[in-house]
């Protein structure tokens, strides 16, 4: 039975093994798919046990997706323009890197969310390894603009810098977002994860935009209730959990599992 993980720390929360066990069983592919806790400055160390191990391939989550990309000999576009991934898979006798979150949050956002994309103002708050994911997939659909958002100003303007050519993005400090009429705000931090409050001017929540956290469940509440209590349309990061999973699954087994059952199953559970 083919192995597969998802490493991160804190991993027990994780439901990736639920949703990759439910795909397996749509599709009747034999795989085995578990959580591996990864302690922290022994990323490295890790993933190469597991790939020597002889597993096949790993998702990776919090704090791992920058040295996910450093660790790997290969690397698609989509890893290379992020500069992060989530994604690993044993080819040819080498580990390959890949970035799955931007195509699994503009599919949640715009066939499940019913988002337009094209011709928005989108705010991104945060400039971690999570936004390196999602910005060359969220400029390829075309926004009118977007601004990256970050409590160290210097990163925000990094990032923006090295996706100018996507497209219309800038970077400005947290306590600077321009006053805009934003259609969708995403929240890219780790503050749901830490369960912290993120400190964004009123303005940058508008009633009437859609506000979405890249976190899911209990974590993405306090964003996801603030964004609803202004008028705000709001979802937490489920959609994008599921729809990246089952990008990572076709990669690895070359069949594409429906995600809308498995979804729907997670919000009753969660419920």
């Amino acid at each position: 039975m083919d192995r597969y993980v998802v490493m991160g720390n804190p991993i027990s929360h994780s439901l990736s093994p639920t949703i990759h066990a439910a795909f397996a069983r749509t599709t009747k592919e034999s795989i085995e798919y578990t959580g591996l806790l990864v302690p922290l400055g022994q990323f490295a160390r890790s993933a190469r046990r597991f790939f020597d191990e002889g597993g096949r391939g790993a998702n990776v989550t919090l704090p791992f997706k920058l040295d996910a990309f450093d660790l790997a000999a290969t690397k698609t576009d989509r890893a290379i323009v992020a500069g992060a991934a989530n994604f690993l898979i044993a080819r040819g006798g080498a580990i390959e890197a890949d970035n799955t979150d931007g195509a699994g949050l503009v599919t949640d956002l715009t066939h499940n969310q019913g988002v337009r994309l094209g011709g928005a103002h989108i705010l991104v708050l945060g400039a971690g390894g999570a936004a390196r994911g999602i910005v060359a997939p969220l400029l390829a659909c075309k926004p009118a603009r977007l601004v990256i958002a970050n409590r160290t100003a210097a990163r925000a303007l990094e990032l923006a810098a090295r996706f100018g050519d996507h497209g219309p993005v800038e970077g400005v400090a947290l306590d600077a977002i321009p006053r805009d009429r934003y259609d969708l705000v995403l929240n890219a931090t780790s503050t749901s994860t830490h369960g912290e409050t993120l400190p964004v001017p009123a303005h940058a929540l508008p009633p009437g935009a859609f506000a979405y956290d890249l976190a899911y469940g209990a974590g993405a509440r306090a964003f996801v209730e603030r964004a609803t209590a202004v008028g705000m349309k709001a979802a937490d990061g489920l959609g994008m959990l599921v729809e990246q999973a089952a990008e990572s699954f076709e990669l690895w087994r070359g069949v594409r599992p429906e995600t809308r059952p498995v979804l729907a199953e997670l919000r009753a559970r969660m419920a």
